[in-house]
């Protein structure tokens, strides 16, 4: 069954590729269909995605799956939230998709540390819901879940990941985000639990 990723962000698409290995899918990325990236004027993660995703199958005809995620943090409220992608404002394209995304990334990180600048609450927590659908009209959208806590460092750690991974402290692995194997971060991060429901709820609904 193909099944499209409502994203162009080619690290997450390896994520859930992992991620959802072993099921009868093939992970295929919109933007290698040639469809645009869907507009995303919610408040909150499961309006974006399932507006995502509902874009991606009209535009494939097909089924497609959206995972809108970010990081919340206490002290500011639960933000950067939904604008996690680009907290600091949009950065100039830099010719390259992936150079584009390294420099937002430093950005919104250099944004967040300032924010937090003298903040003594330094509690946040990645969020991710994925929503996936058989159809544009599918009335039985699934839905899943993932929250993956931690702490905001006062500077970055590690050079994997992506976003705010180098920022992100996970008190129960004594590790950033950015310094764990991508196999111990797909077991333990929110993406990862969202999938595992995700996974659950496709062989029970979807049969596969």
């Amino acid at each position: 069954m193909r099944l499209v990723l409502a994203s162009n962000n080619a690290k997450k698409l390896q994520e859930l590729q992992a991620l959802f290995d072993g099921l009868p899918l093939a992970l295929v990325a919109q933007g290698m269909l040639g469809i645009a990236e869907a507009e995303e004027p919610h408040a909150s993660f499961v309006e974006n995605a399932l507006a995502k995703a509902r874009h991606a199958a009209r535009a494939a005809g097909g089924a497609a799956m959206a995972d809108d995620s970010g990081l919340c943090v206490a002290a500011l409220g639960g933000a950067p939230g939904v604008v996690s992608a680009h907290a600091a404002g949009l950065m100039a394209d830099q010719g390259e998709r992936e150079a584009t995304r390294r420099a937002q990334d430093a950005a919104n990180n250099a944004w967040l540390l300032q924010r937090l600048d003298g903040q003594p609450d330094r509690r946040a927590r990645f969020v991710s819901t994925l929503v996936a659908m058989r159809h544009a009209e599918d009335p039985e959208p699934l839905i899943a879940f993932g929250r993956w806590e931690g702490e905001i460092l006062t500077a970055p750690r590690g050079q994997g990941g992506f976003g705010y991974d180098p920022l992100m402290w996970i008190p129960a692995l004594g590790s950033s985000v950015a310094e764990l194997s991508a196999d111990v971060k797909n077991r333990h991060s929110h993406r990862a639990l969202a999938a595992q429901q995700m996974r659950t709820l496709m062989q029970q609904a979807w049969g596969l």
